[in-house]
């Protein structure tokens, strides 16, 4: 019997994860997140993505990882094909919800 170590790198282990990554990348990016700002959002902050998205959140960084590298190859596609209509956020006014600004400094 497997142990739950071994399940992690099985193939299906591998197919659920580009999955979730998956669900969690579309939401991530309707939102306009980008992602260095989904990688530098707190622990607690990325588990509330992931249930907003629909999805159950994921354990380890490796999940969250790949959504970041499917968000840089979106991104990437986007800036290819600026008037395809995938090419834009459909809710980035969202974004606020869950990227704050850093609070601005008074001199």
């Amino acid at each position: 019997m497997a142990t739950d170590e071994d399940f992690a790198h099985t193939d299906e282990a591998a197919r659920n994860r580009r999955e979730k990554a998956l669900v969690l990348a579309r939401f991530a990016w309707n939102r306009g997140i980008t992602a260095d700002e989904l990688l530098a959002l707190s622990d607690d902050v990325r588990r509330k993505l992931a249930r907003a998205a629909g999805a159950h959140p994921p354990r380890t960084m490796e999940t969250w990882a790949l959504v970041a590298r499917l968000l840089t190859e979106k991104s990437a596609w986007a800036a290819q094909h600026p008037g395809h209509p995938a090419a834009a956020p459909t809710a980035a006014d969202e974004k606020i919800m869950w990227v704050k600004k850093p609070p601005r400094r008074w001199l």
